[in-house]
This record gives structure tokens, sequence and C-alpha cells, in this order.
């Protein structure tokens, strides 16, 4: 898996180099540069054409609103914006009116384009509330703020609910997620940066005990270090963490992004290092195999599988936070080896091309958070 992901990425970081080579080197961005031009369309729709329906998600958009204040690319920025108020929430999606992006839009049964599954993804309406109020603070646009502000409000009001014994959560998205009394639950969609960020913007709001609780759920979900991919929570009797019901207990795709947001979390952060500490499993399969596993049943441990490469970029923040410079050496080994001359393969794919850009560019300065969760581009300083 190793060696096809290698062939994914290639040529993306070959011609990414090429057409840096004339920039100023200290804040260009190649490897963003090729993700908007063959990922982003030019109305600001993010496509992972690696699916049959050549989807869209409010993921992809919400991530890709971030690389763009990143790199200080505010057409883009506003373009993908554009498209996800348009598409995503039928156009309500100012500071008077929100709609919940809808998280999946593309290619219909029917053949037809549009919203396949209304409900919405809690992580992407996080990603997008924090993007606008730093691009607000950043840019110096009160409107971005207004924005901001108004769809924070309804995921407070629409996704985040009390659970007793733990506090405040949040939910998936606003249906679908709660059966009797387990609810379950996504580790990788609370960063803690951004709840930080999004504290600091909304000091009344439940962000910080939403901090508190997403610590706690992943110190306990974790047992032998390895975050799962969902989990679940049962109401009854005191309340406790359980395996998904779903999903159950593994750890792969969703969790490695669990990985790449505690290794960007500010040092500072009083919850940074006790985050760190309850995946500790991770870097110990590292050290002993030379790679991340794929797949880990977080019950036992079992680890099978080899992650592909996009898992490196996942987890050099990870590395960098924990001083773990073997595994960070190990990361930034099988991340250079991206730019070996192109073999036959396909295009590289978009959550590859995603994991890449947050890990990658974290560890190259691009950017990073502040005690508060502000996001710290290098265009502020250097550009």
């Amino acid at each position: 898996m190793r060696v096809q992901t290698a062939k994914l990425f290639a040529g993306a970081i070959v011609a990414a180099a090429a057409a840096g080579a004339h920039a100023a080197p200290q804040c260009d961005w190649p490897a963003y540069r090729v993700f908007v031009e063959r990922v982003v369309q030019a109305d600001g729709r993010v496509i992972d054409r690696s699916t049959e329906a050549q989807q869209t998600t409010s993921e992809g958009q919400s991530y890709g609103m971030f690389f763009a204040l990143v790199a200080n690319d505010r057409a883009t920025f506003d373009r993908l914006f554009d498209w996800t108020r348009s598409n995503l929430s039928a156009n309500q999606l100012d500071a008077n009116n929100v709609r919940l992006p809808a998280w999946q839009w593309g290619k219909k049964p029917d053949g037809s384009f549009g919203v396949m599954d209304p409900n919405s993804a809690s992580d992407s309406d996080l990603w997008i509330a924090y993007d606008l109020f730093q691009a607000g603070r950043l840019w110096k646009e009160p409107m971005y703020t207004k924005l901001a502000y108004a769809l924070a409000t309804q995921i407070v009001k629409q996704e985040i609910v009390d659970l007793p014994g733990l506090g405040p959560m949040l939910l998936p998205g606003p249906q679908g997620f709660r059966t009797g009394d387990v609810t379950r639950l996504n580790p990788s969609y609370l960063p803690l940066p951004l709840l930080r960020g999004l504290a600091h913007e909304m000091p009344d709001g439940p962000w910080t005990k939403l901090a508190q609780s997403a610590a706690k759920m992943i110190k306990i979900t974790s047992p032998r270090g390895y975050a799962p991919d969902w989990a679940a929570y049962q109401t009854s009797g005191s309340g406790q963490f359980v395996v998904d019901p779903k999903n159950g207990d593994t750890g792969s795709y969703d969790a490695i992004r669990v990985y790449l947001w505690a290794g960007m979390a500010s040092s500072s952060d009083p919850l940074a290092r006790p985050w760190l500490d309850a995946l500790s499993g991770m870097r110990q399969s590292v050290a002993q195999t030379g790679f991340p596993p794929e797949k880990v049943n977080v019950t036992t441990g079992a680890a099978t599988g080899e992650g592909p490469l996009s898992y490196w970029g996942a987890l050099a923040p990870y590395f960098k936070a924990l001083n773990d410079e073997h595994g960070l050496g190990l990361a930034r080994t099988h991340l250079e080896a991206l730019t070996a001359p192109p073999g036959a393969g396909r295009e590289p794919v978009y959550y590859d091309r995603v994991l890449g850009l947050f890990g990658g560019g974290f560890i190259d300065g691009k950017y990073r958070f502040d005690e508060s969760g502000r996001l710290v581009p290098n265009w502020r300083r250097a550009c």
C-alpha cells in the first residue's frame, strides 16, 4: 500500500516543486497550489474523484477554506465558501439565516448532481465556523466574523448535547446518532485548537467544557493508546463510554486525524500533553515496526496492515509534539519519498492530499496555533 500511495502522490509533488521553482521559498506553498489546481473546480467545489459519485463533502470544503487562509489566498477562500453556501446550504448561510451545510453532494442514482445526504457533519461545521472567525481577524473583514458567530450559534443549538455524567459533547450530526440511551461519537471531530479558538471568540459558549469532555473521551476510549474511529456514550446509570455499536472498536482512517489534531495543539494548552499521552500506542507501534498500522483494535491493541503514506502526513505533527526525533525523521523521509520520479498510477486521492497538506504544512512552519487556538499563519510575519 505504501508503494501504491507513493505513486499516487509522486506526480503532484513533482509538479508542485516545478511550479514553485521561481516563487519566494519561505511563503510559497507548492503543494497547496497543486491542491487548488487538481482538486478545486473554478467555481469553488472540492472534488473527491476517488468516489463513484465524484462527491464533494462539507469536510472537503472546510479543509479547503482552512488551507486557503493559511496560504493567504482570499479569492479561493471566497470561492470555496460561496460554493458551500449555494450548494450545501441552499443559499441559507448568512448572518441572519443559517442552514447547516449538507455533508454530501455529488452524482445521484438518476445521473443528476446535487445533495445526496442533507444531514450535516459537525466537524466540518466546526471547521467552517473556525475558518470564518480566523479569516475575519486575519483579513480584518467583519462580515466573516458575523457569519462565523451565526454558524457557531447553530452548531451549539443543533449539534451539541449535554450527556449526563460527562457534560457537553458534539454529535456527529443533528440526526441519526442517538438511539435509546446510546449516543454515537467521533473522536476525530474534536480538534483541541478549534475548540480553544471558538472559546476565545465565544467565551460564553460550551467550548471550554466541550474540550474537557473531548479530552476525557480520548483518554477513556483509547485504553491501549490508540484512538478509535468511532465511540459511543451510554447515559444509563452514571454514564459511561462504550464500544460503538455500528463500527466497533477499530481505529483507522478516521482515527488517524486524532493524532494529527493532537500534534497541532499549542504546547501551552493544559490539555495538550494529557491528550498526547493518551495516544502513546501509535508512537510505540512505529518505534517497534517502523511504520504505522493501517488498523488497530483499540481494546486489545492488536494491529494489522501498514498505513498508507498519507498516515505519515497525519503523524508528523504528532511526532514533532512528542519531541520524537526518530518518528519525525521517519515521517519526513517517507514524505520526501513522494518526490521520486512518477511511475504509472492514478491521480493522488483527495484524503491523501488533505492529510499531507495539514501535516506537511504544519511541520514546515506554514502555520501553527497559539494557546488560545488562534491561527498563526507564516505569512503574518514572513511575507
